[in-house]
């Protein structure tokens, strides 16, 4: 079962909505400045967003621990 495109994409915004958001917090209890945490949680997010999509697409197309169903196989 493969995933389509859109399925990593929303995947990425959501899975890096959180990481910014700890980013952010992690860099302010760093810096004392919230300008600085928000201008490097901004950087982050557009530049992991772009490495997890690409990282997505690769995995989609590992086999590695995925299971093909066969007629044979239980479903409920």
């Amino acid at each position: 079962m493969k995933e389509k495109a859109y399925r990593s994409i929303i995947k990425t915004i959501s899975w890096r909505t959180v990481g910014t958001l700890d980013t952010v917090v992690i860099s302010y209890f760093i810096t004392g400045s919230f300008k600085m945490a928000a201008s490097i949680g901004s950087i982050e997010l557009f530049t992991k967003m772009i490495l997890y999509y690409f990282h997505e697409r690769v995995w989609n197309k590992i086999s590695l621990g995925r299971h093909k169903p066969t007629k044979d196989d239980y479903v409920i």
